[in-house]
Parts: C-alpha cells; structure tokens; sequence
C-alpha cells in the first residue's frame, strides 16, 4: 500500500527522517512483538508512543515484519 492508501485506511503516520511508520489501533491485536522487538522505537508510555528515527530503517522494518496483525506498515524514503 502507498501512503495515501495507508491513511485512508485509518493508519496514522509517524515521520522519521529514513523511514515512516504507520500505525492502525482499530486492527492491532496487542501481541506486544513492536514494543518487544525494539523499546527505542515503540514505547507505549511514551506520547508519541512511536519515534521512528530511534532506531535504522533496517531496523524499524525488521520490527515491523514481526507485526501478526498487519496494523505496523513502513515506508522507506
């Protein structure tokens, strides 16, 4: 999905200077695998709860793909 598509599907975007995340509450099955896999990135104590420039695109999208329910997507610039 591109960006836009992403949007209108109800994801919210988090910028980051290599990559952007985008994150979808209404499908997230709470497994925990984002924050689990990367605390610098994901931080659900934190506002905002993700931060993308933490941590390497390669890094953030090595996260991302653990991501069961398909509510994390990226996009690398």
């Amino acid at each position: 999905m591109n960006e836009q598509q992403l949007l209108d599907n109800g994801y919210r975007k988090y910028s980051g200077e290599a990559v952007d995340i985008f994150f979808n509450l209404d499908i997230c099955q709470h497994s925990g695998n984002c924050v689990n896999g990367n605390r610098d990135v994901f931080d659900t104590k934190r506002k905002p709860w993700i931060i993308a420039d933490n941590a390497s695109a390669d890094e953030v999208a090595r996260v991302i793909e653990t991501c069961p329910s398909g509510a994390l997507h990226y996009i690398r610039k």
